[in-house]
Parts: C-alpha cells; structure tokens; sequence
C-alpha cells in the first residue's frame, strides 16, 4: 500500500534549486514502485466548491511573478487521469461531498514543482483536487478519508503546502542552519499532536498552537496537511528544515 505524503513546497525556485529537499524527495520516490496515479491537494488552488482537475493534458502554470526566466523555461507535462477522476469523484460524492468537474485546468507550482523532484520524467497521471480553503481543516480531513482506499489501488496521495508560511517574515539571509523561535515553536506544536493523533486539537490549531496566525495569516498552505493525514495512517517525518529563516520545508508520511 503506498502511503500519503505532506510535501512543504517552498519557494518556485525549489524547481531549480532543491537544497535538501530534492534528494529527500527523491528517495522518498524510490521507496516504492511507480504510481499508477497521483492524486494531489495544493495550496494554490483555492475554490468555493470542491472541483477535480479532469483535464487530460494540463499546461504547466507558472503561477508566480518576480523570477528568473530559466524557471519559466521549466515545463512539467505529465498527463491527467480523466478514469481515476472519475474514481475520486465516485468516493467523494459516497461520502456526501458533492463534486464538480473542471477540464480545463492547469498544473500550478504547487503540483509541478514537488512532483518535478520526485518524478522527473513526469509520466505519472495526475488528478488535482481542489482547496475549498474557507471551509478550514475539518472538510479536508474529510477529503482525505473519503480517497484514502485509493493508496490500496497503487495511488500515490499528496497535500503539497507548507508546515509554516509567512512570505511577510522571511529573513532573506538566513542560511538553512537557522530558524525563527515563533516557527519552531509552531511546527513542533504540530508534529507533537500528529504524533498524538490528536485531532481535536489539530483541528483547532488556530486557537491551540503557539503563534498559529503568525505563521499561517491565511491558512490554505497548511491545509493539505489535514488531506495526507485524513488519506493516510501512522505518522512520521520523512524530512525537516527551514529555510530564508521562518519557511518550513518539513516533509511527512502518513502509512
């Protein structure tokens, strides 16, 4: 059974310059055998419904601004999955999580950028679901149990955020050696109650967990957390680390 994954996808330039996270990416891959599928959750497709990506071949989005023009050279064609759409759509609306289909979108930077580390070749179909981010933690649990049979089916589930992500607070001449106090603290908040499974208190992080609103002004980017662990089973972390002084880059596995 493939397990599901929390991926903290940073910056875009992850694409180009992969630090630490690259080579554990990669080995993370080479656990297993190759998915017939993947399933992803990303920070960057925030809607107010729940939609499913049936496109059978997305462009690759460079959803961003202010970069250099190699990473805009970067291209990730891998295909959808229009058949295993279909599937998740099936488990969601069993679950009485009404679906809708979009066949028309893009790859954003959270799918591609992760995945281009794991998956260079980019020859495994992908499904994106969306973020209906107002609905907090509690829905995306949700999400994640209704397609967590999907890992018995040689699908690989992925939430692709970020563990802290205040891009206001970024110390641009940290080193990766040093991280914020208020970050730390956060982040161990969450590992401490994912390995708890506590989740009450993990549901109510806004209001429990030590600088919460500091770390996640919003928090869409810590939302796919909540799809792994519903998706998923026993905790564990596969990699962590911080980079510009306050970005989380932690890496988890669920199974």
């Amino acid at each position: 059974m493939f397990p599901s994954l929390f991926i903290s996808h940073g910056s875009p330039m992850l694409a180009l310059e992969p630090g630490a996270s690259g080579p554990a990416l990669a080995r993370l891959a080479a656990e297993w055998p190759r998915p017939r599928a993947i399933v992803i959750v990303s920070a960057h497709w925030e809607s107010a419904h729940l939609s499913i990506n049936s496109n059978p071949q997305p462009d690759t989005w460079h959803d961003f601004g202010g970069f250099p023009p190699a990473l805009f050279a970067v291209q990730y064609p891998a295909p959808g999955a229009p058949e295993v759409s279909l599937e998740v759509a099936r488990l969601l609306e069993a679950a009485d999580l009404p679906v809708q289909f979009d066949r028309q979108r893009p790859f954003d930077h959270g799918v591609w950028v992760p995945l281009s580390l794991m998956y260079p070749q980019a020859d495994i179909p992908i499904v994106q679901v969306s973020l209906p981010s107002r609905q907090g933690p509690v829905l995306q649990t949700q999400v994640g149990k209704a397609l967590a049979g999907l890992r018995e089916q040689g699908i690989l589930i992925i939430g692709s955020g970020s563990i802290t992500h205040n891009l206001r607070e970024l110390d641009w001449q940290a080193g990766p050696e040093h991280a914020t106090d208020w970050a730390l603290a956060f982040r161990d908040w969450m590992i401490e109650h994912l390995v708890r499974d506590d989740e009450a208190a993990l549901h109510d992080y806004r209001r429990l967990a030590p600088h919460a609103v500091r770390n996640h002004p919003s928090d869409e980017h810590l939302l796919p957390l909540y799809f792994a662990r519903g998706a998923g089973g026993a905790f564990s972390i596969a990699h962590q680390g911080f980079t510009l002084g306050a970005l989380g880059m932690d890496i988890y596995r669920f199974g």
